[in-house]
């Protein structure tokens, strides 16, 4: 009988303990039940809908490039593009995948090293451009075997495209994929297939052109696959950028100097406006959207004569005999000749031992300011800068231009070089010899400028002497909004206005005197004629036997050894409007090679001078295309002579 108690109060405890635990227990899943589904039931319920919700970040269209009249220059077209997201692969592996969608479209080891590397470095549910610019056919091939390829799928984005190609293709730039080293963290550039300016206007004015992304909220099942769109704000477009581009112009520029290494640029010398530039040779900006092979990146990137570089604005070249101008207004200004200052030219300068020769074996005789300029004579001008010493030239060729990043809105200006006493000193560690003083009188020896600089400097002699300054972007507006009107007038180089046009006179007895070097290209149009000065720059020292023998022909020697031909112009040589600079690496004569494109550019510039817009002014059309110049030389011209 007490045996039995005993284990009753045994067996009761232990009821009571189990019935507490489990009581304990409820009370504890209870109140957890409680926590999540009053407490926290906000939190979960976003959690919840994150994923059920797919959010995706949508990039903006890219603004156009257009013209001084609107004619589109940088656009954009429909881009078929299959990307992957590695997350969705489910137990197929990336590698296994890429093997099967290989076998719709060709995958080269290249793009599969990119994608791999592309996968390791972005986030797992980021989306990876696997190929773009698809064909129909191809995009139909892969729709097709899309349930087979889990975490591929198809979309339909925007692509820049330049539908004039070559032609414009320095002064636009191209845009191309983001890389590693550009994504800065903003999340814009990680969607698929987003492309940044790279170079040119593409570059300078990117923030403007790619606008701001949207956003669209997508429902999704469990396996990732898109229900509906729920929600889409759609982002803001990039800004139109209006060139000051004359496309027609441009167009005959880049063809004028087709075939060639060379470069052009064509100005507005009261405003400003770059009306064209181009450089030879050229590439198409296409290519890089599409994606450039590696072999044919090499074939540009290599290429003796440097198409991926705008000589433009940053191929630094001698200016040769067209710096004469610079000295002859510096000893104006400073007295130390005049107008009818006289030098004997027998073919030759000495000092020391050494002689100094003038292009023309003779000499030209006597000669005056006006003589020296319109037949190039070397001779005169090592007198006069060894009279004005090289300080005072120094001063003017920096008013004018030479020497200074000139604020044009490209990347990859170049400053050029104007030697000083002081910078050879700091560069070679050698005192300034008297020698290259008279090699810097005719453009020679250190001095080094750039195409746009020679244009600019030749605005500046004819614009009564103001410090006009090139721009290539007229405005940066969304569409139908007026671009900022820029200032149609500049700073006074405070240059006497009777030797500006002691100067413009001599450029015009350059081209139209029939002692001048360049006469056999100038323009025979009523109204239209031009003024200029030619130049013929060495590249290589010719010694005192060549001199004697006579020297090579330039077609003769290596194409690397010929001479560089350059040419500055303007017109109408009695109310100037224009101003040209063609430099044609060792092209040859100057007055022979560069003077004729500088003619032809500068005279369809003046046809095209009544449609064309004021600074700030708007056109609603373009002009008709230009037809094929006219008669501009005469039959018997004279050989052009050496500059």
């Amino acid at each position: 009988m007490y045996r039995d108690t005993s284990r009753q109060k045994l067996f009761s405890r232990r009821t009571a303990m189990l019935a507490g635990a489990k009581m304990l227990l409820l009370s504890t899943l209870v109140g957890r039940m409680y926590y999540l589904q009053v407490v926290e039931s906000k939190r979960y319920a976003t959690l919840a809908d994150e994923n059920r919700i797919n959010f995706r970040l949508l990039p903006p269209p890219r603004g156009r490039v257009v013209d001084r009249f609107g004619v589109p220059m940088a656009v954009n077209q429909q881009n078929y593009r299959v990307m992957l997201i590695s997350e969705r692969t489910e137990d197929q592996n990336v590698e296994t995948m890429l093997a099967a969608l290989a076998e719709i479209i060709p995958i080269t080891d290249g793009e599969r090293r990119r994608i791999l590397r592309e996968i390791h470095r972005k986030r797992s549910f980021v989306p990876i451009t696997l190929r773009e610019n698809l064909n129909w056919r191809q995009m139909a091939r892969i729709e097709v075997n899309i349930p087979d390829l889990p975490g591929v799928m198809i979309d339909v984005g925007q692509s820049r495209y330049y539908p004039y190609g070559e032609d414009a293709a320095h002064v636009l730039g191209y845009v191309s994929a983001v890389s590693e080293g550009e994504a800065g963290g903003d999340p814009l550039l990680e969607v698929p297939g987003f492309r940044i300016g790279k170079s040119g206007i593409e570059k300078a004015y990117d923030m403007d052109l790619r606008g701001t992304g949207g956003s669209s909220q997508m429902e999704v099942n469990a396996f990732g696959r898109v229900i509906r769109e729920l929600n889409r704000r759609e982002g803001q477009p990039g800004a139109e950028v209006a060139l000051t581009i004359d496309m027609e112009l441009q167009k005959l520029v880049s063809r004028r100097l087709s075939g060639q290494s060379a470069a052009a640029v064509i100005i507005d010398v009261h405003h400003g406006d770059v009306l064209a530039m181009a450089s030879a040779p050229s590439f198409d900006p296409n290519v890089f959207n599409k994606g450039l092979s590696p072999e044919a990146w090499k074939k540009l990137s290599s290429n003796a004569r440097a198409p991926l570089t705008n000589k433009a604005i940053s191929g630094k070249f001698p200016p040769g005999s067209i710096f004469k101008m610079v000295v002859a207004l510096a000893a104006l200004e400073k007295g130390v000749i005049t107008p009818e200052s006289q030098f004997f030219c027998p073919g030759f300068l000495e000092l020391g031992n050494a002689k100094f020769h003038c292009w023309k074996r003779g000499g030209h005789g006597i000669v005056a300011l006006g003589k020296g300029i319109a037949q190039s004579c070397d001779v005169f001008f090592y007198e006069v800068i060894r009279r004005a010493g090289l300080d005072i030239v120094v001063d003017m060729a920096r008013r004018l231009g030479f020497g200074q990043t000139l604020g044009l809105d490209l990347p990859g200006e170049g400053r050029g070089l104007v030697p000083t006493r002081e910078w050879k000193l700091a560069t070679t560690g050698a005192s300034w010899k008297q020698g290259e003083t008279l090699l810097t009188g005719i453009g020679q020896g250190y001095l080094l400028a750039t195409p746009l600089q020679m244009a600019v400097m030749t605005a500046r002699l004819v614009n009564g002497g103001f410090a006009v300054a090139p721009y290539l972007a007229r405005g940066v507006a969304a569409s139908g909004e007026a671009p900022p009107r820029r200032p149609s007038r500049f700073a006074s180089l405070r240059v006497v206005p009777k030797h500006l046009k002691v100067i413009r006179d001599a450029m015009a007895a350059v081209v139209n005197s029939p002692m001048g070097t360049a006469f056999g290209a100038r323009i025979i149009e009523g109204g239209y004629e031009m003024g200029g000065k030619t130049g013929t720059v060495q590249v290589r020292r010719i010694n005192k036997q060549e001199r004697e023998q006579g020297v090579r022909k330039n077609k003769a020697l290596p194409w690397n050894e010929r001479d560089h031909a350059l040419f500055v112009g303007f017109c109408p040589v009695g109310a100037p409007r224009y101003a040209a600079a063609v430099v044609v690496e060792h092209g040859g004569s100057g007055a022979k090679v560069a003077a004729p494109i500088a003619g032809d550019i500068l005279l369809a510039a003046l046809r095209r001078r009544g449609a064309a817009p004021e600074a700030g002014q708007q056109v609603e059309r373009a002009p008709p295309p230009m037809t094929p110049a006219g008669k501009r030389r005469t039959g018997n011209d004279a050989a052009a002579r050496s500059g």
